[in-house]
């Protein structure tokens, strides 16, 4: 399909990260845009702000009546008003992944997949293509501290820098020239029901890269290529790695190996896994021509990504710390960098988790991880699309974890709790609506 800028596009579910970007993308090449989300928040508001109209009504009524196109995202239920008015208009409709696959196939096209890290890597290489000189288009699948947003639009783009979402399957949509894979843990088990199953929609992934193109994939995963594979991680045995990592006046160093090159990189953001993030990054720039010290020089000025490892707060006497981490792997990774980069000290952590299914599919992999804090605090499960499971509860969950202090509370108790808890390090974890607590904690330990 062609995509014409005087189109007026329909979005439903135009809060989502995803979505937004793409929302941004049409209205920056001339589009009327106009849209639903079940709420509003700050990410509406500023579309909004942007000069884009939004609803919070499933009412029909609010839905402009010549419509060129409507984007949807997966996870709008299939009896919602709107949904079931717009299939019987005859207006042609198309999922969020089938629009980026028909805007990126004619374009050499960065797809980043992978359970964890995605979002982290495509913002970083965007960040360094783009201080670099490549001119890109970029969707992130969040703000990038560097660009204020997520994405990144220039009207000479040499390249698409795309995450490639694996749910709904949605990153089958896509024909990478390079694609990264960073982690294939088990997720989404309701869509892909069995974790070897998900396996091989990653095959898929990987098969729809272009023959003359490559695989950068983490050292160590175990996925059967036909085409040219370059190896990333912490292990010396790939094609590149770091070595002699460190924390040095609160900043993760190390040694950036490729080949016989080397670079120093000071980063501003912590985590050893977000040196796998930056490796994988790096690997692919190497791949479309950038300089190894000019890699280097451009991850020291990284950002990060809002919601992830977001350091709010950071004073001897208190550290708070956001994170969006809804898997297991992920919560690990994190509570591991709080305890890097402050040793010694009381971790707490409060946890909203997000899905029934997942909570369901991965309670003990989630109690292991909780129970690596000091004290947590469990938040109800956020439902997102889901309707709830019998014997699936975070009171569950909080039984198997091992730990003496832990507690299930109330979203509205939860600042009261804190003012009498006085956490040293704490850490909000989750992908629902925990991020609208962040300010309200905030706020309530800087005042």
């Amino acid at each position: 399909m062609k995509f014409e800028a005087k189109h007026t596009i329909y979005f439903l579910g135009i809060g989502g990260i995803g979505m937004s970007a793409l929302a941004r993308y049409f209205h920056l090449q001339g589009a009327r845009i106009f849209g639903y989300d079940k709420t509003s928040t700050a990410l509406t508001q500023q579309l909004e702000l942007e000069g884009m109209t939004i609803h919070f009504e499933d009412d029909i009524s609010l839905i402009p009546s010549k419509i060129d196109l409507v984007i949807y995202t997966p996870a709008i239920p299939a009896d919602h008003k709107g949904f079931q008015y717009l299939r019987h208009q005859g207006v042609k409709m198309m999922k969020r992944a089938e629009v980026l696959g028909e805007l990126s196939k004619d374009q050499p096209t960065i797809a980043i997949a992978g359970t964890h890290g995605k979002t982290t890597i495509t913002s970083m290489l965007a960040h360094i293509l783009s201080v670099s000189g490549k001119p890109i288009t970029a969707f992130i699948g969040g703000i990038a501290n560097n660009f204020s947003s997520n994405i990144v639009q220039h009207p000479n783009a040499e390249w698409f820098v795309v995450e490639a979402d694996e749910f709904d399957k949605s990153f089958l949509n896509l024909r990478p020239d390079i694609a990264v894979i960073s982690s294939m843990d088990a997720d989404h088990l309701d869509i892909y029901e069995s974790h070897s199953k998900m396996l091989e929609n990653y095959a898929k992934f990987a098969d729809n890269v272009s023959q003359d193109g490559c695989v950068v994939i983490k050292y160590g995963l175990n996925l059967s290529l036909s085409i040219q594979t370059i190896t990333y991680g912490l292990n010396v045995n790939a094609d590149v790695f770091a070595q002699n990592i460190r924390v040095e006046n609160g900043r993760f160093v190390f040694e950036l190996c490729a080949s016989d090159q080397i670079a120093e990189v000071r980063m501003l953001i912590p985590g050893r896994h977000n040196i796998e993030n930056a490796l994988a990054a790096a690997a692919v720039a190497l791949q479309v021509g950038i300089e190894i010290d000019a890699i280097s020089k451009a991850l020291e000025t990284y950002k990060g990504v809002y919601r992830r490892f977001d350091i709010r707060i950071n004073t001897n006497q208190f550290v708070y710390i956001d994170d969006y981490a809804h898997h297991p792997e992920e919560l690990r990774a994190c509570i591991s960098a709080a305890r890097e980069l402050f040793p010694g000290r009381k971790i707490t952590g409060i946890f909203q988790p997000h899905l029934y299914t997942r909570t369901r599919d991965f309670m003990d992999g989630f109690s292991e991880s909780l129970s690596q804090l000091d004290e947590v605090i469990l938040l109800d499960i956020y439902p997102a699309r889901e309707l709830p499971i019998p014997g699936v509860t975070s009171s569950i969950l909080l039984d198997n974890i091992n730990l003496e202090k832990k507690c299930l509370i109330s979203k509205d108790s939860l600042i009261a709790y804190l003012e009498k808890s006085r956490p040293d390090v704490l850490l909000t974890l989750g992908a629902g609506d925990i991020d609208q607590l962040v300010g309200p904690i905030q706020k309530h330990f800087t005042a």
